[in-house]
């Protein structure tokens, strides 16, 4: 199993949330703007870029066709103002039919009240009934396609009612691996500090008085702790 597989694997079966990843890449990594459809959703996977422009959703019909099975799609909308890039039919193609994992678009969606009943998991700034027309568009691809299709297409996304967070291919590493270990470590060990220990947040977090108090913590978990970090 490669990197990209075990990172995946780990934020799946720890449910590490989309706060802790970004703690982990340093306070970065957030994707401004989509938000859940439906809540209680916690989805990670590798990213499939999908983009469309100038109010049309003829490029997304164009290349939802060839998305691959157990993928995030992330439709990238440039130009299309308050139109959505698609609704239910699409969305049901690509949720069903290509069994991908979710959804994620900096553009609109429509539909809602399908999306919403079917609990599909979909990220989006927003919803309108007003959607994208289907023809091809009459201006070229624009010059950002590439860079956008370099900088999402087979990184990591981890989705969760706080919003969306990007693992880019550059961080997909051993030392992220360690970081989120880490981190779900330390949460742990915060968490025991506040509800067993009954210590303040400012002893636990800004004080670390776990570290520095002897017999607070199994001395095996500090010992942990201290090679992740």
């Amino acid at each position: 199993m490669d990197i990209k597989d075990r990172l995946i694997e780990l934020i799946r079966e720890n449910k590490i949330s989309t706060t802790e990843v970004s703690d982990a890449l340093g306070k970065r990594g957030h994707i401004p703007g989509p938000l859940p459809i439906t809540s209680s959703y916690h989805l990670a996977g590798e990213v499939h870029f999908i983009y469309t422009y100038a109010k049309s959703n003829y490029p997304c019909h164009e290349q939802v066709q060839h998305i691959p099975k157990g993928k995030i799609v992330y439709v990238h909308a440039i130009d299309c103002g308050n139109n959505a890039v698609f609704g239910d039919i699409v969305t049901k193609y690509i949720m069903l039919y290509k069994r991908t994992i979710a959804v994620v678009t900096n553009g609109l969606m429509r539909d809602a009240h399908r999306l919403v009943k079917e609990r599909y998991p979909i990220w989006t700034c927003g919803v309108t009934p007003i959607g994208c027309v289907n023809a091809k568009p009459d201006t070229p691809v624009p010059d950002e396609v590439p860079g956008l299709c370099e900088k999402f297409h087979g990184s990591i996304m981890v989705c969760d009612d706080s919003g969306v967070v990007l693992i880019e291919k550059s961080d997909i590493n051993e030392k992220l691996f360690d970081r989120l270990r880490f981190i779900e470590l330390q949460e742990d060990i915060w968490y025991y500090c506040m509800d067993s220990l009954k210590m303040s947040t400012f002893d636990i977090i800004c004080a670390k008085k776990y570290l520095t108090e002897k017999g607070l913590i199994d001395p095996s978990r500090l010992e942990e702790l201290q090679r992740l970090k």
